[in-house]
């Protein structure tokens, strides 16, 4: 290995021009292997904090490369010792919670091929165009990514077959006419009662999917699909196979829009990267606890959450957060709920629960997210946090809970974590066009977690099943792929790695006693129940 290492360092110095002696080769190995997971970031490093340095000579001896080393190592130790001043990136702590609101909206341009940021205003009512935006946004954000794979590349030089095979996308509009197999893409929609199409941006085509063999996944109207099939006479298109667009790795997708902030959390120089990557290594006692539908005006309930924070108050490690997701009442908090005074009570009697273990609210931080059927505004996504006036009981116990949209999303060090509370599963499956395909699972959650990261989106149902605000669809896009999903959801508990992608479901707390303990250093998941 180190052998492997030290032909690495030679070759990037010398791409950089630099000659390296044997002693400077020396130093900058025992530097890089400082950090055994992010060698090629500490190597880019080192090459950036020598190209500032006024060297007389592009041969690198000893003394040069040990200036560079100590300067880096002396960053190292203030980190140390304020681990905060390393975290200025992701907002002067190592977690930070981002609302749905505050995520900036990108839009792609498909003549540039770049992603530029959407700088004007965002009202909540949007108009006609705006609904027709979510879904010209949809599409692009799948089709860039689809114009990367080899699958799908364009024949060169004239031949007739990519590497692949001839799987070039053909635009519906140029079917008219065509003989012959061909591959398109497009959003599944009903344009009439029972007939189905698939549009793009410019035409519709109507399709036959009765004999259609399906991959992984629910496909139901508004996601986007590619259909392999040929043209009828009738002028219906006649699918033979039928799959989602096919996903791209998180890092390939960030070395094409370095600099392009879809998170939310802040970009981060290599110098920030690196450092955040050492912290994150050595946070393997971190732990968030994850808890969904906790119905506070159930006794029982409310019983086994006490139970839980007993349990975590007495280890030696206390989690560093609590994620408690909605539903917080066992009835929805729709027009002919009026117990709303008896709510904000409870949420109060739950802060005085916690504000009793003094360990937990020395060392914990604690997270509200609010469910499908609680108090809010409206039932469309992205939901704000949850009223002020439900919550002021409970602020006055803990001062620093966060009360956040759903989704939401939070950034650890470096990590990208998505929490999404909805009954997504049940909605689904009610809304599946054909039984989904069991040649590679059985299992409902990993057919739901393969639509929702291959459509690059929390809840592609049809706005109808599920209204989403048009001008906040993108505070639902999935892209980059983060490193872990949430779904917190009323099926059973079950976790899933997909892809590199952890989605986990931590359970019904209120239905069936169980809750997630997640370590995000280790991407850990450990289904618990009482």
């Amino acid at each position: 290995m180190s052998a492997v290492l030290k032909s690495k360092v030679q070759r990037k110095f010398k791409m950089r021009g630099y000659t390296i002696k044997l002693e400077a080769l020396a130093e900058i190995l025992s530097f890089v292997n400082r950090f055994p997971d992010a060698e090629d970031d500490a190597i880019d490093l080192l090459l950036d904090e020598l190209h500032h340095l006024s060297l007389k000579s592009s041969i690198l001896d000893k003394e040069a490369v040990n200036k560079v080393v100590t300067l880096l190592l002396e960053a190292e130790a203030a980190v140390e010792e304020n681990p905060n001043s390393a975290t200025l990136g992701v907002g002067g702590s190592a977690l930070r919670v981002i609302n749905a609101f505050d995520i900036p909206k990108f839009r792609y341009d498909p003549v540039k091929k770049i992603f530029y940021e959407h700088t004007g205003r965002n009202p909540i009512h949007g108009d006609a165009s705006a609904k027709a935006a979510l879904y010209r946004d949809r599409f692009l954000l799948l089709f860039q990514r689809l114009s990367r794979d080899p699958h799908f590349s364009r024949p060169n030089f004239g031949s007739d077959f990519s590497d692949y095979g001839s799987c070039e996308i053909s635009p519906i509009q140029s079917l008219v006419g065509q003989t012959g197999r061909r591959w398109i893409m497009g959003l599944i929609s009903q344009l009439e009662d029972g007939h189905f199409y698939l549009e793009d941006l410019n035409a519709a085509v109507e399709v036959d999917l009765s004999n259609a063999k399906i991959t992984t996944g629910y496909f139901s109207e508004n996601t986007i699909v590619l259909a392999e099939g040929e043209m009828l006479l009738d002028g219906v298109f006649q699918v033979k196979t039928c799959g989602f667009p096919p996903l791209e790795d998180r890092e390939k997708s960030f070395s094409y829009f370095s600099g392009v902030d879809f998170f939310g959390g802040g970009i981060l120089t290599k110098e920030e990267t690196l450092r955040l990557s050492e912290l994150e290594s050595r946070a393997v006692n971190d732990m968030f606890v994850i808890l969904s539908d906790i119905w506070l005006d159930n006794e029982e309930t409310v019983a086994n959450l006490e139970t839980v924070l007993d349990g975590y108050e007495n280890v030696d490690v206390v989690p560093s957060l609590f994620v408690f997701m909605g539903n917080f009442c066992s009835r929805p908090c729709n027009l002919s709920f009026n117990s709303f005074s008896s709510l904000r009570l409870q949420f109060g009697k739950l802060g005085q629960a916690i504000a009793t273990h003094q360990r937990l609210m020395e060392q914990s931080r604690f997270l509200f997210i609010p469910g499908p059927d609680d108090a809010g505004p409206s039932t469309v996504l992205p939901r704000c946090p949850l009223p002020k006036y439900i919550t002021e009981e409970l602020q006055k116990h803990i001062p620093n809970a966060i009360f956040s949209t759903n989704p939401c999303r939070i950034k650890f060090y470096t990590q990208e974590i998505v929490f999404f509370r909805q009954d997504l599963l049940y909605r689904m499956r009610r809304s599946c066009l054909m039984p989904p395909s069991t040649e590679e699972t059985s299992d409902p959650f990993e057919h739901l977690v393969a639509t929702i990261t291959h459509q690059s989106h929390l809840c592609p149902l049809p706005l109808s099943v599920q209204p989403i605000i048009w001008n906040y669809d993108h505070s639902l896009h999935l892209y980059p792929t983060p490193h872990t999903i949430v779904l917190g959801d009323r099926s059973e508990q079950k976790a899933f790695k997909y892809a590199g992608i952890t989605c986990f479901n931590p359970g019904s707390f209120s239905n069936d006693n169980t809750f997630v303990a997640y370590r995000p250093c280790t991407r850990e998941v450990e289904l618990s129940a009482l």
